[in-house]
């Protein structure tokens, strides 16, 4: 395990009600804007990345809605406690949306942030009015099938393969990929850097999560009815250029939400980092 620079210290957690732009609740860092509007969302970010990825969404939501950007555990900074799954992760940041206090409220989920937000979604339904997904997968046919093959080689249990998924997390190109891969504007070298370092401190944890993905993909069928009975409306705004989760993943919705409406931008994974106007036009559309 590489070694864990020390995390800054958490202040004391502030109440719901606070105007604070960061801070920590339940040793979750977050990020907020618009707090004085009854419309809420709810942002999770994926992999390899934190809160940040929402620095140039959140001013442009901020007028109407309430947003919070908590950092996944492990992710960002907020605490790592094992274990490193993403039950876990899911069962912390409902104790953290608790702590919120609030009833209703949309959910932003890319990457990882969707399985977390979709665990959400099943010991929660009531609460979440809308779901917007960029790049957060919940079916097989989204699963970009090179990216996925070393993965599917952890899960099989294969001889070396938790080394390679070692030494690809310990690789700078590999963040560097992720945000480069498929984009069509220039992209902010940035975010990579602070991804990356970030990584760094744990790298058997990040080999434990893509370890677990394999209990989202056993969870799809469950998340997939969980849409579909609770008619919850989703709106799919994809990186078209997409290698991890490919545009099919968008289009799938549309069989658990017959009226979920598909938006297909020219982006890799990290939409986001390119094309967050067009983003927000899409969610503010609704």
């Amino acid at each position: 395990m590489a070694p864990s620079p020390a995390s800054p210290a958490a202040p004391a957690a502030p109440s719901p009600a606070s105007s604070a732009p960061f801070g920590y609740i339940n040793d979750i860092f977050y990020r907020a804007d618009g707090h004085h509007n009854p419309r809420k969302m709810l942002l999770l970010h994926g992999y390899p990345t934190s809160s940040l990825m929402f620095r140039t969404l959140i001013p442009r939501l901020a007028h109407r809605y309430h947003l919070v950007a908590p950092d996944l555990p492990g992710f960002g900074f907020s605490r790592q406690p094992g274990p490193h799954t993403f039950a876990s992760i899911a069962a912390a940041i409902v104790a953290f949306v608790d702590a919120l206090a609030w009833d209703k409220f949309e959910l932003y989920v890319f990457d990882y942030g969707a399985p977390t937000g979709f665990r959400l979604l099943l010991a929660h339904p009531e609460r979440i009015a809308r779901i917007v997904t960029q790049n957060g997968n919940m079916y097989e046919e989204g699963l970009g099938a090179e990216f996925w093959a070393p993965v599917r080689e952890l899960w099989a249990g294969t001889d070396g393969a938790a080394e390679l998924l070692r030494g690809i997390v310990a690789d700078k190109a590999s963040t560097d990929a992720q945000y480069l891969d498929g984009a069509t504007r220039p992209v902010d070298p940035a975010p990579a850097v602070l991804d990356h370092a970030l990584l760094l401190r744990d790298l058997d944890a990040q080999v434990a999560l893509f370890r677990d993905y394999a209990s989202n993909v056993a969870l799809y069928p469950q998340f997939q009815r969980a849409v579909r009975e609770h008619r919850v409306p989703v709106l799919a705004v994809w990186g078209q250029n997409d290698a991890i989760f490919v545009p099919a993943g968008a289009h799938a919705f549309r069989r658990d939400a017959p009226d979920c409406r598909v938006v297909l931008l020219p982006a890799g994974h990290f939409a986001l980092e390119t094309h967050a106007a067009e983003i927000a036009h899409e969610i503010l559309r609704e």
